[in-house]
């Protein structure tokens, strides 16, 4: 698993033919440095995330299972869940999108 930011959208109008009918964004993964990663991925979203908001990115099985179609699909990785607050061991409160994070270290 991994927590990211919605950065993106993925179109194809040729695609393997289990993918039909799904939405592709693309994420960039959450660091707790502040520092944007370099690094993006693309997830199947059955949930409606938008940009900019933070999601949980499962994979494997648990991407199968949310995508909710068996085994029989050529896909991997997918959005588990639309975050709507975090909180760090270090006090650093992380919101549903940037703008919202707050850090209150104690």
């Amino acid at each position: 698993m991994l927590i990211g930011t919605v950065v993106g959208n993925v179109w194809a109008t040729k695609k393997d033919p289990t993918l039909a009918g799904l939405r592709f964004l693309v994420v960039r993964p959450y660091t707790t440095d502040g520092k944007a990663s370099a690094e993006t991925l693309v997830a199947v979203d059955t949930l409606g995330a938008g940009i900019g908001e933070r999601v949980l990115v499962v994979f494997g099985r648990a991407a199968r299972h949310c995508i909710g179609r068996s085994h029989d699909i050529g896909f991997q990785t997918a959005v588990a869940a639309i975050i709507d607050r975090m909180e760090l061991a270090d006090g650093t409160l992380v919101g549903q999108t940037p703008p919202e994070d707050q850090v209150q270290r104690t």
